[in-house]
């Protein structure tokens, strides 16, 4: 009888797999993993995304990018009334993250590449089981699908005519959102990526070691509402949140609707959203999932251990 046939290569989201199914170390009685085994499947999991091709890692940075963005809108639809009025902003804020862990939880069930998680994969990047070329590579690939991914959901919603919702609030609301962003100064920026990516990679650590899909979404939903509450700075969320309000705020309606002067309006600029936010979040994301997650475990439970 012929040997079975070569193995097919893997080509997904490796957060929506079972983790039990992946290497019999890390099994457990029960319907979660200690972290000493999400620390091993953190690993194993960088070693997975870098041997899927650039075209796969563009493509399913599309799809996470996009999953994102209707997070975003989703999120600001619910929550534009209470947002606009200073009395209800932090209500606003906490309905916004009931709506917004949804994004990641189409990343990590449905399948998708997002460079704020990819950060873990400096895990087995310390454990040489990965080089610092192809994490890189990874990086770039995930970083501009996630960009393109969220261009496109931001070119549709304002497309869409949606932001006429309450009498034109929906649109104003988001046009003052991407001015806040980009009026933040670079350290605060900065920062605020920090804070965001050490929630959100401690999401992404919670569903590794979830076997369930209940189990995964709990994870997700706890720590993603908390980061959106807070009002902390996710690079790929601003990639829909700032290019939005750019586009939309050429609506007379949609501007005067967010109440702000045209001064304030002319900060909303692509240079602006580039260098002024999109650079220091970014920055701040990768230390916030590098240091404060991946390298933070990776010292208490696999410092030492051999590939």
């Amino acid at each position: 009888m012929p040997g079975p046939g070569p193995a097919r290569p893997w080509r997904g989201g490796l957060e929506g797999q079972s983790p039990s199914k992946k290497s019999n170390f890390m099994s457990m009685d029960g319907n979660f993993l200690p972290p000493a085994a999400i620390a091993a499947y953190a690993s194993e999991a960088g070693v997975r995304k870098t041997a899927l091709s650039p075209a796969d890692q563009f493509v399913l940075g599309i799809l996470a990018g996009a999953f994102i963005a209707f997070a975003a809108q989703g999120s600001t639809m619910a929550a534009f009334n209470l947002l606009a009025d200073p009395s209800t902003f932090g209500l606003g804020r906490c309905l916004a993250g009931v709506v917004f862990p949804t994004g990641l939880m189409l990343v990590v069930l449905a399948g998708g590449e997002l460079f704020t998680g990819n950060t873990l994969m400096g895990i087995a990047l310390v454990q040489r089981r990965i080089s610092m070329g192809s994490m890189l590579a990874n990086w770039f690939w995930v970083y501009v699908g996630n960009f393109v991914g969220s261009l496109l959901l931001a070119y549709m919603m304002v497309e869409s005519g949606l932001f006429k919702s309450g009498n034109n609030l929906f649109g104003g609301v988001s046009i003052s959102i991407a001015v806040s962003k980009v009026s933040l100064p670079f350290t605060a920026a900065f920062f605020l990526g920090i804070l965001c990516n050490w929630l959100v990679c401690l999401a992404v650590w919670i569903a590794y070691g979830a076997k369930d899909i209940a189990g995964k979404i709990l994870g997700i939903f706890f720590p993603i509402w908390l980061f959106i509450t807070s009002g902390f700075e996710h690079c790929i969320a601003n990639m829909y949140y700032i290019p939005v309000g750019i586009l939309a705020k050429s609506n007379p309606a949609w501007a005067a609707a967010s109440g702000l002067p045209a001064s304030a309006l002319e900060t909303l600029t692509w240079t602006n959203f580039l260098f002024a936010n999109l650079l220091p979040v970014t920055l701040g994301n990768i230390v916030g999932g590098l240091l404060f997650v991946g390298m933070a475990y990776w010292f208490v439970y696999l410092r030492g251990c051999s590939k």
